[in-house]
């Protein structure tokens, strides 16, 4: 008798250290998980297909984010040798779940080159382009929103904000963001540098050739060489309007 119960008791205390250890363990590989959530990525735009691996892809520095074992990428298909389309694509535990070459099919030489995503259900992307183009173009998705076309003139490269939904690499609504030039109305080049999200408001950091926009989309007034590679606009999540807009020796 006095055996068995000290056999019971060994059981019990092997029984609540195993769950102790269990418990520990979850508890440390926790913060690696969120560890491995990467937002935003801005970068250079690199080519591949829907047809490359996540690897192959991975290897080129596609600007990319990752939220535990699924990433999401971003770039350009050469679709001739003067045209490029842009291309998103999203791997789960390096299987493709979609990818999205439908966004801008036009004579545009648009790319993609920057993403923001919370791991969740915000997701931005950042893309290029240089005039508009008859066809599936983003001006599509921009009706309504802060600038809903690439404006006056052709050629300059000018960003694309676009809400993606991350089940499925769809559009939800676009912006263009672009410089104005102060003397004829046309537009001019700017480029995205960086994104951050704070859960009701997207910040676009950016750098912007004569001149940058007020919130309002008129051209600022600025002393300086251009570029202005602090220009810094906060934009609501619906990108609808912007709440500000500044840029260092501008106003």
């Amino acid at each position: 008798m006095i055996y068995s119960r000290k056999l019971q008791t060994f059981f019990a205390v092997f029984s609540l250290s195993a769950v102790l250890i269990a418990d520990l363990l979850l508890t440390q590989k926790t913060p690696q998980a969120l560890a491995q959530t990467t937002n935003p990525s801005v970068g250079n735009a690199v080519t591949f297909s829907c047809n490359d691996s996540e690897a192959t892809i991975k290897s080129k520095n596609a600007s990319r984010v990752t939220s535990g074992t699924t990433s999401i990428y971003i770039g350009y298909q050469q679709v001739s040798s003067n045209n490029k389309n842009p291309i998103t694509i999203r791997f789960n535990n390096g299987v493709r779940a979609w990818c999205r070459t439908d966004h801008e099919t036009t004579g545009d030489d648009g790319t993609g080159y920057g993403l923001y995503w919370n791991g969740s259900d915000v997701l931005y992307g950042v893309y290029s382009s240089t005039g508009t183009q008859p066809g599936l173009n983003f001006g599509r998705f921009a009706t309504g929103r802060w600038l809903s076309s690439y404006g006056y003139g052709g050629g300059p490269k000018v960003a694309v904000i676009a809400r993606l939904n991350p089940a499925n690499g769809d559009v939800n609504y676009a912006t263009f963001l672009s410089a104005k030039k102060a003397n004829d109305g046309k537009t001019n080049s700017l480029v995205v540098n960086n994104l951050s999200w704070n859960g009701t408001s997207l910040t676009v950091q950016a750098k912007s050739w004569w001149t940058p926009r007020r919130a309002n989309t008129t051209s600022m007034n600025c002393t300086g060489p251009s570029p202005y590679g602090s220009y810094r606009v906060v934009f609501n999540g619906d990108l609808r309007t912007v709440t500000s807009a500044s840029a260092d020796t501008c106003n």
